[in-house]
């Protein structure tokens, strides 16, 4: 904590006087707390972390290298750490996220200060994970795939998609994991052919495709993962499908490296979906980033200005969604590295489930 606190302050230090920080996630990531309301990072010392009461103890135990400060019931949070900032004569600030209303109340306090939405600052240290990130987005892509396990040996006739998810998340919790990184997904027969399709009360059939989409999460770190299965004996047509989405991951996989373009990955499944006339049925982008949140940057699309860098953490999901017929995703969660990636969910990849 202490070393991403003072490589933010680095960061900034030659442009800003500070940072406000009102993001929950990126104040977990600088504090290793979540619930806190405020935090504000000069652009030398010590930080300051204000937290409401409901919060407040725990924040003293948990929290790290920061002055957790009270921020009571009833008093003007805004205007408090706005006065902690006039205090300092300080001119210029950074802020990672704010809405309207509370950039508003910090403009009517900070009348002699410059506030600039600076988000890039902290993303540029979240999207390379560190060791202990990392460790943990292992672990968290070893439940996930426990899950998958656990949702290959249930799918069965007449079973319903909430009973399916069901397994499926009690495994993953009775294995470790701390939660579920997204509401799990199995969508069965014409709704696989929804990418969200979530889960409902529809009963699996004989020849229903199933697409099941989930991630458990690990110390606050999540893991993604998607399998696409068929109740029963699968048909020519779903297994030509099924080949072209494997092999468009894989072809989107071996680009996935320090230094390339994220849309070269893209291209690469996009290009081999298209050679089979499917180019129409792959509706989205082919992953992002994935890390204290399920969808972090970078991100990897046809449109994205992201450079991809050894210890960003992506996912390869590549698809085909065909109403009326069904949905093919196959998603994995991957280490960039120097050279080849890192698979961090792996195998399952037998289309009949039952």
């Amino acid at each position: 904590m202490r070393d991403r606190v003072k490589a933010l302050q680095a960061s900034f230090r030659s442009e800003l006087d500070g940072y406000i920080i009102t993001d929950l996630i990126n104040m977990l990531y600088l504090t290793d707390f979540l619930g806190a309301a405020t935090m504000f990072v000069p652009n030398e010392g010590e930080s300051t972390l204000y937290i409401h009461d409901v919060n407040f103890e725990a924040g003293l135990v948990e929290a790290k290298n920061c002055r957790v400060k009270l921020a009571k019931r009833g008093e003007n949070l805004i205007k408090n750490v706005s006065e902690q900032i006039m205090s300092q004569k300080l001119s210029k600030l950074g802020f990672d996220k704010m809405n309207v209303q509370t950039y508003e109340k910090f403009r009517k306090y900070l009348k002699n200060t410059r506030l600039e939405a600076k988000s890039e600052y902290i993303w540029k240290l979240r999207r390379v994970k560190d060791e202990d990130e990392l460790k943990k987005i292992r672990k968290a892509g070893e439940l996930t795939v426990e899950g998958m396990r656990t949702a290959f040996e249930a799918i069965k006739k007449g079973l319903k998609e909430y009973e399916v998810a069901a397994e499926i998340e009690y495994a993953m919790r009775t294995c470790g994991s701390y939660g579920v990184a997204f509401d799990t997904i199995v969508a069965s027969g014409p709704r696989s052919a929804y990418p969200h399709g979530g889960c409902g009360e529809r009963k699996l059939r004989i020849g229903d495709l199933v697409v099941v989409d989930f991630g458990a999460i690990y110390k606050n770190y999540r893991a993604d993962m998607t399998r696409t299965f068929v109740v029963g004996k699968a048909t020519t047509k779903q297994r030509k499908y099924h080949a072209v989405v494997a092999l468009a991951q894989e072809k989107a996989f071996q680009k996935i490296q320090d230094g390339v373009k994220a849309t070269e990955p893209d291209m690469a499944a996009r290009e081999t979906i298209s050679r089979e006339g499917y180019e129409k049925y792959f509706v989205h982008g082919l992953g992002h980033g994935i890390g204290l949140e399920t969808h972090e940057q970078p991100t990897l699309n046809p449109t994205s200005k992201d450079i991809l860098e050894a210890g960003n953490v992506v996912t390869d999901e590549p698809g085909i969604y065909i109403v009326g017929f069904g949905g093919f995703r196959i998603e994995d969660t991957i280490l960039v590295k120097k050279d080849i990636g890192e698979r961090l969910t792996s195998g399952l990849h037998v289309l009949e489930a039952s």
